[in-house]
This record gives C-alpha cells, sequence and structure tokens, in this order.
C-alpha cells in the first residue's frame, strides 16, 4: 500500500469558515478538518469559544481539574480545535462587515450553530452570505430547525435527548429517565451535518450554485428513535422501557457475571441454540418456549431469567470463553478507559493519545481519532488546535492579502 503521508486529503482545495461553538457545530468541522479542508475558526477576540473554559485542562504538570496557568488547555479545546486555522473577529463590530465579507468570498462552506435568527439579526445571514458568495454552501446546526416555534427550551444535549424520547428508550419500566453517557445529540447531529454539507458540495459542482443546509439537533435525535418500532412493540405487550436486553431479538443485551457483564448477541437461531447449549441446556432448542426467534420475543422474560441464572455464577473470561466456543457473538462490558486504549483502535489511529501544544505527551490522554480509512487518501487529526487568534497572520494577510498596517488597525480598534 502506498506511503499515507504521501497520499492527498479528500477534501484538499475547499475552505471552510467555522463560526460554531461549543461541540456540535466544532466536531462538524472537526470532521471537514480532518479529511483535508481548510478550516479558517472564527472566535470573538473577548471571550473566546466557551469550551476553551471546559474542565479539565491539560498542561506542563499533566491533568487538572482548575486552570492554573496560562498555558493549561481544555482537554475540550485539545480535542474539537484540531486542524483549524485560528482566527478573531468581533461579529457585532461595524467594521467587522467587510471582513466577514471577505472571509465569504474565500469560503466554500460556511458552519454556524448560533441560536435561530443570530446572523439575521446581525445582517450576516444566508441571503447577505448568498449575495457575496452565490456558490457557497451555509450550513446551520440548529436546536429545532430554522422554521416554525421553538419552544422555550434551549437546544443543550440533555434538553435535546429529554425531547427526542431518547431518555425513555433505556433502563426498565418505573425508573427514572436514563441519559445516554457521552453527549449523543451533539455528536451525532454533526454527522448528519457533513452528510447535507458533503452532498450540497457535489451538487454545487454541477450546477455552480451553493445552498442552505438546515439540521435540526432534535430532528436528528427523534428520526433515530423512530428507528425502533416502539410504539408498535409496546401496543403488543412488549414495555419500551426493557432494561438491558432487547426483547425483539432475544437473548440480546447484557448479563451479569460474577465479576462483571457480558454483552450477548444471539438473535439468531444458530446462535441461540449456542447459547443453550453453552448453559448445558440444548434441550431448550426444541422448547416450546424458545425454539424459534418470535417464541423467544413471546417469552422473552422467562429467558433471560434463565441467562442471567447462568451467567452470575461465572466470571467473565470463562462465560467469553465457553460462549465463544459455542459461536455466539458476546464481550465483555469495558470501561471506557480501557475501550479507548483497545491496540487495535489506537493502531487505526480512531483514538489518539492528545498533546500539549507546547509541551507535548505529558500525560495519558486520549481523544477521539478519525475512524475512516481511505485506499488512495489520508485522513486524520494532525494539526495541534490552536490558541485564540494564532493565525491571523496567516488568514487575513495571506489569505486575505489584508496590510500589515490594516491588521494592526483592526486590531486595535477591537475588530479581530
Amino acid at each position: 500500500m502506498q506511503n499515507q503521508t504521501s497520499l492527498p486529503r479528500p477534501l484538499e482545495g475547499v475552505t471552510i469558515l467555522d463560526l460554531t461553538i461549543a461541540l456540535a457545530g466544532p466536531f462538524a468541522t472537526l470532521i471537514l478538518g480532518g479529511l483535508g479542508a481548510r478550516v479558517i475558526k472564527v472566535e470573538n477576540p473577548a471571550v473566546g469559544d466557551p469550551a476553551r473554559s471546559n474542565s479539565p485542562y491539560l498542561g506542563r504538570d499533566g491533568v487538572k481539574l482548575v486552570r492554573e496557568t496560562e498555558d493549561d488547555i481544555s482537554i475540550s479545546t485539545l480535542n474539537r480545535m484540531r486542524n483549524k486555522l485560528g482566527v478573531t473577529l468581533n461579529l457585532k463590530h461595524p467594521q467587522a462587515r467587510e471582513v466577514f465579507s471577505d472571509l465569504v468570498r474565500s469560503s466554500d462552506v460556511l458552519v454556524e450553530n448560533f441560536s435561530r435568527g443570530t446572523l439575521d439579526r446581525l445582517g450576516l445571514g444566508y441571503s447577505f452570505v448568498r449575495e457575496i458568495n452565490p456558490r457557497i454552501v451555509h450550513c446551520a446546526l440548529t436546536g429545532f430547525g430554522t422554521e416554525g416555534d421553538t419552544g422555550s427550551a434551549k437546544a443543550l444535549d440533555s434538553i435535546i435527548q429529554a425531547l427526542s424520547g431518547l431518555m425513555m428508550t433505556s433502563g426498565s419500566t418505573g425508573e427514572p429517565p436514563v441519559r445516554v453517557g457521552v453527549p449523543f445529540a451533539d455528536l451525532i447531529t454533526p454527522l448528519f451535518a457533513v452528510i447535507g454539507i458533503l452532498s450540497a458540495l457535489k451538487m454545487a459542482d454541477r450546477t455552480g450554485e451553493g445552498q442552505f443546509v438546515d439540521v435540526s439537533m432534535l430532528g436528528v435525535m427523534t428520526s433515530l428513535v423512530a428507528c425502533e418500532s416502539f410504539d408498535a412493540m409496546e401496543s403488543l405487550g412488549i414495555p419500551v422501557r426493557t432494561g438491558q436486553t432487547m426483547p425483539r431479538l432475544a437473548p440480546f443485551g447484557t448479563y451479569s457475571a460474577s465479576d462483571g457483564y457480558i454483552a450477548i448477541c444471539a438473535h439468531q437461531n444458530d446462535f441461540a441454540y449456542g447459547v443453550f447449549n453453552a448453559m448445558g441446556r440444548p434441550e431448550f432448542a426444541a422448547d416450546d418456549r424458545f425454539r424459534t426467534r418470535d417464541l423467544r420475543v413471546k417469552h422473552v422474560a422467562e429467558l433471560d431469567a434463565l441467562i442471567n441464572a447462568w451467567t452470575r455464577t461465572l466470571p467473565k473470561a470463562e462465560l467469553l470463553n465457553i460462549l465463544n466456543a459455542a459461536g455466539v457473538p458476546c464481550a465483555e462490558v469495558r470501561d471506557p478507559q480501557t475501550a479507548l486504549r483497545d491496540p487495535r483502535v489506537v493502531a487505526r489511529g480512531e483514538t489518539v493519545r492528545l498533546e500539549h501544544p507546547q509541551h507535548g505527551l505529558v500525560d495519558d490522554v486520549y481523544g477521539m481519532g478519525l475512524p475512516i480509512k481511505f485506499s488512495a487518501a489520508t485522513a486524520a487529526y494532525d494539526q495541534a488546535s490552536p490558541v485564540m487568534g494564532e493565525h491571523n497572520q496567516n488568514v487575513y494577510g495571506e489569505i486575505l492579502g489584508y496590510s500589515q498596517e490594516r491588521i494592526d488597525a483592526l486590531r486595535s480598534q477591537g475588530v479581530i
């Protein structure tokens, strides 16, 4: 295979104007940057991206909960701002309009996740952007879409998990709602945004015209919840909240071991019969409660109770050996610290050890890698996150062609 370092990047030549903050938007532009696009990350010179103040921090002495020195950097920042050129611009400043116009003119894509209508109120919305650059793709990641009533809720991850129904799909009946541990809405919505952006860019290649791409966090999450037939199952006597298992695929889910938990996915007859053999109960394959998938679904509570009664008597390693020998898909349930350091994902760059821009590998901290591999291209998060305004000179001077006098004036006037 060709040396990866000599291969081109898929999005080379594409410039992204990144107005996003927090997580959902910056994750979308992180992916685009990892794929080779030139991402110009714009921050307000007075406050910057709020993610810069997210605990914990990484500094010369390692990880800490409280920022103690100027070179302590939020791990959120180290993760999300890689592969980006950092510039500052106060969009509310009267003189920012001209600078913003020049950035738009030099970009192929604009990505923002402001509250709905923010750019319009500044006079910098899509109608203005399109007038400056008719070919540009303007992507807005919003909480509830760009039309209709948003209600009073703010589009934070937990709010979207709550409104989408996601919190009531995990756990058991009668238990409190369960929030998915990772910020699921903030991480999945950007994937749809990237799909929309790349689709619009492809269309612009055909038509010569850009367009507005609107991706709603609530819409994304609710559409994913709709992939399961929760309402139909409940009407047939299977509750929406089924604890650690998935009844319609029984036996399928997590089961207790004597020293932790394992996952078993035995949705096909052969796999289910393998579970029965591993349990020393091969007669279950002919049992009218369990011999077919439909019967197993009908008697899921009884089946799961029998499996748990067996699994909880043995340690994980022994259970996995027995189940693997019987041809049953299974795995141990691991904690994140172990999972992130799995040699398989580390070797593929799917998780990576985070470096401090000044002090290097000062602690054992892992972050997101780019889990996409190409045969004729390369992609990775291999550029350190910038400090605020680190690339002002490069972007305003070299890319936009501003003189040093103009850059100095913009800085002194608080525009950048």
